[in-house]
């Protein structure tokens, strides 16, 4: 699969497609880009290459790589000093979401005057953001979950640990290239916790009732489901499978896509407490709470429904003709059985949490009000408790 489309990031797809970066820059009219990836990734052979390949192109690259998983508001800070002592002229962005979502917040807040937290995701703040001198952006994911190359949105830890969306339209990426090779050498647990993550992109923006729900974004959705449940397997114990880590990735490109325009929950906001107070991977923290969310939505009538209707496309073998009961169950079930199979951890105890953080972390999670405010059924802080009380 190899394809060129816009809505509205331009996506660059198939084998090899990083060979186009030099390209990219050209028609971006970057010369002297700030090169964003984490402490994990830099010293990786692969990025070697990649850097090695496009300096040989450009008139000079400037690399940032000081910070890790989960960043904080300083690292985006240090990022766009280093872009502005050097002159640079555009950013790419390589790695798994938390790179990508420095790499943006750099290029943004290069172009404001005020602090990253004044543009939070909440009411109107995205307006005032100054559109003026903003750097174009490629991003380039390494992980096949978050979307982040395709979302208006970064996800920066505050310093008191708490997890906050800074959103604006001038956040999206000009260019996402999609090269399934950059994929092939990460660990099966990584594979399948940042697998799940786009899943629950997929279910949430589905069953999301944000007004910016529609039939776009349900359909980005189905589509997301099929592409990541008929692969996340073999992805996971065949690394190797081109073509299933294609499907990860385009999978993931479309569920990010869907909850750019309808926007995720409960799942994510009891996530964040566990990934920003923890330092627990955003993907293993949603693949924990997950099926317990789902368990307690699905009393919402409504809400069942929906997870009926999406079942068959995660679990081919499910029988359709049976009533929403059955199938929103099995959906819930499946779900839980293929985070098991995956080998990820489904306890909050395995991670080393301890029970007496369950109380904190639905305190904290009430604080997630632009994801709660979304979810099909109001969650209170009782509720939380019980759920992660349910996976401790």
């Amino acid at each position: 699969m190899k394809s060129n489309w816009n809505y509205p990031t331009t996506v660059w797809v198939g084998k090899d497609r990083i060979k186009d970066l030099g390209e990219a820059c050209h028609n971006l009219k970057i010369n002297n880009p700030l090169f964003v990836t984490d402490k994990d990734l830099v010293n990786l052979p692969f990025i070697k290459e990649v850097i090695s390949e496009i300096k040989k192109k450009l008139k000079k690259l400037i690399l940032f790589s000081n910070f890790t998983g989960n960043p904080f508001g300083e690292n985006v800070d240090e990022g766009v000093k280093e872009f502005k002592q050097n002159d640079c002229d555009g950013v790419i962005t390589i790695g798994g979401g938390s790179a990508i979502d420095v790499g943006k917040a750099i290029a943004f807040m290069s172009g404001q005057s005020k602090s990253i937290w004044d543009f939070e995701d909440v009411g109107d703040y995205w307006k005032r953001a100054n559109n003026e001198n903003i750097p174009p952006i490629i991003a380039i994911p390494t992980t096949a979950g978050t979307g982040s190359e395709v979302t208006p949105i970064s996800i920066i830890t505050m310093d008191d640990k708490e997890k906050k969306g800074v959103s604006s339209k001038l956040i999206l990426p000009d260019l996402a290239i999609l090269d399934p090779l950059l994929t092939i050498n990460l660990p099966p647990n990584i594979t399948a916790s940042t697998g799940i993550d786009a899943m629950v992109h997929a279910i949430e923006a589905y069953t999301s009732t944000n007004p910016n729900n529609n039939p776009i974004s349900k359909m980005l959705s189905i589509e997301a489901l099929k592409f990541i449940g008929s692969s996340i397997k073999t992805a996971v114990f065949e690394g190797y499978n081109i073509n299933a880590r294609s499907n990860m990735l385009f999978g993931s490109m479309l569920a990010g896509k869907a909850f750019a325009n309808s926007p995720v929950a409960a799942v994510h906001a009891l996530a964040y407490p566990i990934g920003g107070l923890f330092n627990i991977s955003h993907g293993l923290s949603n693949s924990l709470v997950l099926p317990s969310v789902m368990k307690f939505n699905s009393k919402n009538e409504e809400t069942k429904k929906n997870y009926a209707y999406l079942s068959p496309y995660v679990f081919k073998n499910l029988d359709n003709s049976k009533n929403d009961e059955f199938l929103c169950n099995n959906f819930i079930d499946g779900l839980e059985r293929l985070c098991k199979e995956l080998n990820l951890p489904y306890r909050l105890r395995d991670l080393e949490i301890p029970q007496e953080a369950c109380q904190l972390m639905a305190s904290e999670a009430m604080k997630q009000t632009r994801l709660l405010v979304n979810n099909p059924r109001k969650i209170e802080e009782s509720d939380a408790f019980n759920i992660y009380k349910s996976v401790w």
